[in-house]
């Protein structure tokens, strides 16, 4: 009885050594520790760059619609209009320009005239949120008139989502980033 029990005993050490000495799906297991890591560090990559260049989109339809503010287009084309309708308008303007991402009803537009350059505010504001956990923000639209200091800034909420590694790029407590886009100039003077 003693000498199958030592037998036993041999065979299991035996099987273990030979299990701790096989080296094949070594390359299985390798994988399988490195892979979670590696897919966690591509999905930020994708999701950085997604925000980046959602970014450039946005600062590039700012860039083109403010200009119709700056040359006095708006000011001209939407003189019969009321303010909200002239927002409406110049809303659509911008969304027309950054529409390959954007969904046009989470822009919000702020266009006002400052007094001077000094005052004039181009930061990234701090949005309030109703109990329906919806922006409840006023955004004005002033366009000013010529050789008014204008500052138009567009902001819009982007969606990110939680990584695995704890890579969280929000920051607004609905899990969404706040981008912003702005713009300040001098309205051109009119023309004679």
């Amino acid at each position: 009885m003693a000498q199958a029990g030592i037998t036993a005993e041999k065979r299991r050490r035996r099987l273990l050594g030979a299990f701790i000495k096989d080296r094949n799906g070594a390359t299985a297991v390798e994988f399988a520790l490195i892979a979670m890591p590696f897919l966690a560090i591509i999905a930020a990559l994708i999701q950085t760059f997604l925000l980046f260049f959602a970014q450039s989109v946005l600062e590039n339809a700012v860039r083109a619609s403010a200009r119709q503010i700056l040359t006095g287009q708006t000011q001209t084309t939407d003189a019969t209009l009321s303010a909200s309708a002239a927002q409406t308008a110049f809303t659509n303007a911008v969304c027309a320009n950054a529409a390959v991402l954007f969904n046009c009803a989470g822009l919000m537009v702020d266009v006002e005239v400052a007094n001077n350059w000094s005052s004039a505010n181009t930061g990234m504001p701090v949005l309030t949120y109703n109990s329906n956990g919806t922006v409840s923000n006023v955004w004005r639209f002033n366009p000013g008139n010529a050789g008014d200091i204008v500052v138009v800034r567009v902001m819009y909420l982007w969606p990110v989502f939680f990584g695995p590694i704890a890579f969280n790029m929000a920051n607004q407590a609905n899990g969404t980033r706040e981008i912003l886009a702005s713009a300040a100039f001098q309205n051109e003077p009119a023309v004679p």
